[in-house]
């Protein structure tokens, strides 16, 4: 039989934020009981009272407030590259061809970046300003699709097998999310993401990042303190 309890558990798992919410403790289980009280009511097929949507909240809450666990993984800034662009152009059978003379331009000892993102339908390339007028130059039989300057890549460096660790993107981009900064791409090897933002939410996100990567630093050290 399908209760309150169960419909709400169901909303909350399909709704991150909220989730976020709740385990930072800045939710109004009664505000949150209005909002969720239609839904609730559209899903049993019945009308139900505000108070026992409150109190499957709280229990909710408290369930997922236990069972929310740190990524057992820490980073750092690494760098932060400035004065990038993103040239997004329609895929062509020559396209890729004409980027492979291109490698040799970049000096990457220096900060170069080239970065190319191959999708069923685009292509989208990340690098340095500097390149770009030479870049469109050898494409200009292609065609651009849309070009956005004044970007930055910042870099952060794991610990760990990150990539095999479920929710590290999210624990990162949640925090640039709640701040209102637009994410343009992700880059990930298998230690490092790199994160394309505009520069104008270049000082909000490294605040953000660098206390996050201090928190997450500070637990994993008590964490590991623990276990000796």
């Amino acid at each position: 039989m399908v209760t309150i309890s169960h419909v709400i558990q169901d909303l909350l798992r399909r709704q991150v934020l909220i989730q976020e919410a709740i385990n930072q403790e800045i939710v109004s289980f009664n505000k949150l009981a209005k909002v969720l009280k239609p839904q609730i009511e559209e899903e049993l097929g019945k009308q139900v009272k505000h108070s026992a949507v409150v109190m499957a909240l709280r229990r909710s809450s408290e369930k997922l407030q236990k069972s929310s666990k740190e990524p057992s993984f820490s980073y750092s800034i690494e760098t932060i590259k400035t004065d990038i662009c993103y040239i997004l152009l329609e895929e062509s059978p020559d396209l890729l061809h004409k980027l492979k003379d291109f490698y040799a331009k970049i000096d990457f000892k220096k900060g170069g970046i080239l970065n190319i993102i191959q999708g069923n339908f685009e292509v989208g390339i990340i690098t340095n300003k500097k390149y770009q007028e030479d870049l469109l130059d050898l494409l200009h039989d292609e065609k651009v699709i849309e070009t956005i300057d004044d970007l930055i890549s910042i870099s952060l460096t794991y610990s760990g097998a990150f990539l095999y660790t479920p929710g590290v993107i999210y624990d990162v981009t949640r925090f640039l999310t709640w701040e209102n900064i637009n994410v343009i791409d992700i880059i990930l090897t298998k230690t490092e993401m790199s994160i394309i933002i505009s520069n104008q939410d270049f000082t909000k996100a490294y605040r953000v990042l660098g206390r996050f990567a201090e928190n997450r630093n500070n637990s994993e050290k008590i964490l590991n303190s623990a276990n000796l």
